[in-house]
């Protein structure tokens, strides 16, 4: 959830670069904290997947959620550029803030009607 949540803000960061404008320093730091909370947040994606399957079917089961989760990507990725020209750049981002939050909640709603069954590798 924190990484999800870390996610969504790192979308405000290329807002504010948006309005600022041309500036390398700013959007050098920027690209860092999107990269940083989107590699975390995948992380923590990819590990809530994992504690889904079924240790019998892990590999069908892990490959066919990851695909599944592909589909907003290839599905709403040609409708941003669309939405960019439309919007601009400062509200595209402010809107994939605000549009994060539903996903959230579903990820909230789930907490308790989800079992985690990892284990650690015993070495």
């Amino acid at each position: 959830m924190f990484f999800g949540i870390a996610q969504a803000f790192s979308n405000l960061t290329f807002m504010a670069l948006a309005m600022v404008g041309k500036n390398f320093s700013f959007m050098v730091g920027a690209i860092f904290i999107e990269n940083f909370c989107s590699g975390m947040g995948t992380a923590a994606f990819m590990a809530f997947l994992m504690s889904l399957c079924n240790k019998r079917y892990t590999a069908t089961q892990y490959a066919s959620l990851s695909a599944l989760s592909s589909i907003g990507r290839v599905c709403l990725g040609p409708i941003a550029g669309v939405m960019v020209i439309q919007w601009g750049w400062v509200n595209f981002y402010a809107w994939s803030f605000i549009l994060s939050f539903p996903g959230l909640l579903l990820l909230a709603m789930l907490h308790g009607k989800v079992s985690f069954n990892v284990k650690i590798a015993e070495c």
